[in-house]
């Protein structure tokens, strides 16, 4: 069963995930905010410098729950990005007129910073 707030955060969710972002933010509100691990991000020109660079990483994705009702979604997912092979995270949306207006993202980072610990030299460990 979708709603309409699950059938935006899914179709932004698939956009994003197969490298189209640009149609990924049609599902995204010009006022939008988004609350992320690296704090709070407002307007869609600054979450597009947020989120785009991070979808060009991704390899693959697997969607692993989605919830919603008429008004806000959440969903869980894996994703696979070059620089790691599993990145857990969640968005829990908002959406109001078929938009999504505030997004709040959480994900391990974990990876990341593991991968980015690996890559240094070993004096600069």
């Amino acid at each position: 069963m979708t709603t309409k707030a699950l059938d935006t955060a899914l179709a932004y969710h698939r956009a994003w995930t197969a490298h189209d972002f640009e149609r990924a933010m049609t599902h995204v509100a010009e006022d939008v905010v988004c609350d992320a691990p690296a704090g709070r991000i407002e307007g869609a020109a600054a979450f597009r410098d947020f989120m785009g660079p991070f979808t060009r990483l991704v390899t693959g994705s697997t969607l692993i729950a989605a919830f919603g009702d008429d008004r806000t979604a959440l969903l869980m997912y894996d994703t696979r990005t070059v620089p790691v092979d599993h990145a857990p995270g969640s968005e829990c949306v908002t959406v109001h007129d078929g938009l999504i207006t505030h997004i709040r993202i959480v994900f391990d980072r974990a990876p990341f910073d593991a991968a980015r610990q690996a890559a240094l030299a070993p004096g600069q460990r």
